[in-house]
Parts: C-alpha cells; structure tokens; sequence
C-alpha cells in the first residue's frame, strides 16, 4: 500500500498528461482513431511511472501495473523503468530499479531499459543511474529510450533540423556507436510524430542524412509493432517504402514482436506485423531474435548489441528469400 510520502512522490515528480497529447507536441494527426491509441500509450506510460515512484516497494509497484490492460502493460513497465531510475536518485532511496527487474519487470526488460533512458534524458548525469551494472546487452535500449524521449519531447531539434547532431557519451560502453542506438530511439519517436502514418513517417526517415536511415527504420519498425495504429496496407506501403533498408524495419519489428511474446501481452496486429514486416510468424520471428542473442558482451570494437541487430536482419531477408523461393 502507497503511503503519504509515496503519494507526494507521485505528484511532485509525475510529468502532466497533458504533455503526452498530440496538440500540445504538435504532432501529426491522421485519424482520430490513431490519435487516440498514442495518446493513451502517453497516459499508460505515465501511469507505470506514477506507480513506480508512489509504491512502498518494487513488489507494490509490480501489482499495480499488473492490473494494466494486456495490450498496454509494455507501455506500463516502460514507465515504471523511468520512475524507478528516477526514485532511486533520490536521497535515501535505492533498489527499485533492480527490485523492478528481479520481479516480473523481468518478463518486460526490453520496456524497462528504455524507460531507464528516459530518466537520463531528464536527470541530471551524476544522479543517472549506474549502468555498468546493468545487462551489458540490453543496456543500449536506455540509449533507445534517451533518443525516444529527445525527439518526443525536443522535436525541433531532434526532427524538424534532422541534419543537426547531438554529442552525448556515456560509461556504458562504446561511444562511437552510441548515436546509431540514440537514432533507433528517435526512428521509433518518429511512428508517434508522424502519428502512425506511414508516409508521413518514411518522409520523416528520409529528411535525414542517409547514413542514419537504417538505425531510424530499426525504432520505426520497432514501434510500428510494438504500438501499431495501422491497417495491413498500410503496413504494407512501409515497408515497400524503406527499400534498401527493408531488413533493418523487418529487424526492429521482430524486436517487439519478441518483447510481447517474452511478456505475454502478444495480440493480434503482433501477428500482422510479422506476416507483413518480417514474412514471417510471430513465433518464427521471436524465435530468430533468442536464437541469434549473444551469449556474452563482445569484442571492444564491435558491440554485440549491434551484432545481435545485424544478425537478426541477416536471418530474416534470407528467410524471406527462402519462402518466396517457395512460392515460385
């Protein structure tokens, strides 16, 4: 049960939900339906935060974003990634974040390690939490969820000037490939700036440099899934629109497609996204990203994270050749 100091947590430190709705972010709107569904993954996302720095102790936390939707709990857990990074800055506090990922935040690791990025974004770097001592391989989706936030909330500088570039470095390792990790959280922003259309989006994507094109339809794809807000023609058009870039989408895809089967919150555009995005079942799908996940940090030159990435797409464009061989 919360208590009178979880709740003064909960509302001195919780972001307004207003700052989630697409009027005040200035985002594109392209039916009222898909207007709805982002704005309701903002207020679910804040709501995993607000639990995860109003609850007495990681183990509250998680009941309550148990009682979150199927559907949206992701999102919930995203949030509560970013609160408990945030309640663990404070004086006097810790373990909330571990607590939160020994739990059934496991199931949700993916979505807690971006939340984790968005409280980098907003903290200040000595108050940022320890991330050396996080998982060596996931621990680039902080950096996902740090360039999320930056184009959510700084889309000025993050999307409207694509060709503007921001130094960022952390102690997690790598500094040279961070701005390919920060760029796969600002193409899965982009699904939300263009508010799930997807030509708006490829036109979004295309606006910067082209060396930074795969990394944004990586996060773009991811997002496509993981949120949706889009009919199977749509879908379609995307992914005829990234050409070249084709497998890094179907990559990003099979990322989420991954993350809710390992959660249980799969549903059915889950199943649509790997039919059209990775040619390919959802459990086929899931299954090319736990078979190709490295067991262990890699070489200093060559982040395994990335060649988790590039394998996954590999695997996938010769599934695809494969089946339409098949079919000929």
């Amino acid at each position: 049960m919360s208590t009178f100091f979880g709740a003064i947590r909960r509302r001195v430190l919780t972001p307004p939900t207003s700052e989630t709705t697409m009027e005040v972010r200035g985002f594109h709107v392209k039916n009222e339906e898909a207007k709805a569904r982002l704005e309701n993954i903002g207020e679910i996302f804040l709501r995993g935060y607000a639990y995860a720095v109003e609850a007495g102790s990681a183990a509250e936390a998680e009941e309550m974003l148990e009682t979150v939707p199927l559907d949206m709990r992701g999102f919930a857990y995203e949030g509560a990634g970013m609160g408990a990074a945030v309640y663990d800055s404070l004086p006097g506090h810790s373990g909330r974040l571990s607590g939160l990922l020994a739990g059934k935040g496991r199931d949700h690791d993916y979505m807690v390690y971006v939340g984790v990025g968005w409280a980098m974004a907003r903290l200040p770097r000595i108050l940022w939490p320890d991330i050396r001592k996080t998982d060596p391989l996931l621990r680039w989706l902080a950096l996902d969820g740090y360039g999320f936030h930056q184009a959510y909330f700084r889309t000025d500088s993050y999307v409207r000037d694509p060709h503007a570039r921001h130094s960022f470095r952390w102690n997690g390792g790598h500094n040279d490939y961070t701005p390919n990790a920060i760029d796969q959280g600002i193409g899965r922003a982009l699904w939300f700036v263009g508010g799930t259309d997807p030509d708006v989006v490829t036109e979004l994507i295309r606006s910067y440099p082209e060396s930074r094109h795969s990394d944004l339809y990586a996060g773009a794809g991811l997002a496509s899934t993981y949120a949706g807000g889009v009919t199977e023609e749509e879908l379609t058009r995307f992914a005829e629109g990234a050409g070249e870039h084709r497998f890094s989408l179907a990559q990003g895809s099979a990322f989420a497609i991954e993350a809710r089967i390992k959660a249980g919150t799969i549903i059915d555009h889950t199943h649509l996204a790997a039919r059209v995005l990775c040619n390919a079942t959802a459990e086929q799908a899931a299954r090319v990203c736990t078979g190709l996940r490295p067991a262990a940090a890699g070489p200093e030159n060559s982040p395994a994270y990335e060649t988790w990435r590039l394998d996954v797409a590999a695997e996938l464009a010769s599934l695809s050749l494969s089946r339409k061989g098949a079919d000929l």
